[in-house]
């Protein structure tokens, strides 16, 4: 572990984003900066601002810094430089656990996650940790698995489960944490078509603020209002998703293409 990063706290004014008052600030990036102990540069300064309640993708080529800069809005990797704030709570060591409540983090193998003997035990074991009692985490359990789609798997083992259906719960587990800001790490890698419709059905209706790093830019183009994209570790580009997959000049540049759907 690096030594901490000391992490101002901005001032409201300073979060502009596009549909966001600026007192709505969730996610705030400055100046942020990794490099791996093997020497890899993979974020060069990166800024963003994402406000409360968007629904933002983060694209790029392989190696773009996509899962390195998911990693920092959780506490899971830190800084080399930089400074990230969730909501009003500054990243550093002393508010790790903090703001590890407020950001809710899918991994790209939901087989990184499950891991108890049946499905209404694994989505029960955040709540039960936060300090619910049995009764309310069990509560808790059947709310969330009923939104999201998933209540007659309760009693399912995990390993039993399709891809669909364990992506699905992963994101239960997640959101039976309560958590303020949802980071997903290429949601819908591996899904066949129906379980990537259901998929992005069930995001479109999260009320949480989305961050999802994606290579499926139809994903992107349905679900999120914006979209940052990564190259050689900083954002390239941010905008609309009709306005960012429309550049063509951009999307060569950064080694995209655009959703397949506009591929005729």
């Amino acid at each position: 572990m690096s030594t901490d990063v000391r992490i101002a706290v901005p001032a409201p004014a300073t979060c502009s984003v596009r549909a966001a008052p600026p007192s709505a600030c969730a996610v705030e990036v400055r100046g942020l900066h990794h490099r791996y102990a093997d020497g890899t540069a993979a974020l060069r300064g990166l800024d963003c601002h994402i406000g409360a309640g968007e629904s933002v993708a983060v694209v790029g080529a392989n190696g773009a810094g996509k899962s390195t800069f998911l990693l920092h809005l959780d506490g899971l990797l830190q800084p080399t430089a930089g400074e990230v704030q969730v909501g009003d709570l500054p990243l550093r060591r002393d508010t790790l656990v903090q703001v590890q409540r407020r950001v809710g983090y899918v991994f790209q193998d939901p087989d990184d996650q499950l891991f108890m003997p049946t499905v209404e035990e694994d989505v029960a074991f955040g709540p039960l940790n936060l300090g619910l009692s049995p009764q309310a985490a069990r509560q808790r359990v059947h709310e969330v698995l009923v939104r999201v789609g998933a209540a007659h798997l309760a009693a399912r083992a995990p390993w039993r489960l399709s891809g669909g259906e364990k992506r699905v719960v992963a994101i239960a587990g997640v959101l039976a944490m309560a958590p303020q800001v949802l980071v997903l790490d290429e949601p819908s890698a591996g899904l066949d078509p129906a379980s990537r419709r259901r998929l992005m059905a069930l995001l479109r209706k999260l009320p949480q603020t989305r961050i999802v790093a994606t290579h499926d830019l139809d994903l992107a183009l349905e679900v999120c209002e914006r979209v940052l994209v990564m190259h050689e570790g900083r954002i390239e580009a941010d905008g609309a998703p009709e306005e960012i997959f429309r550049d063509a000049a951009l999307l060569q540049r950064c080694h995209l293409e655009p959703p397949l759907a506009w591929q005729g």
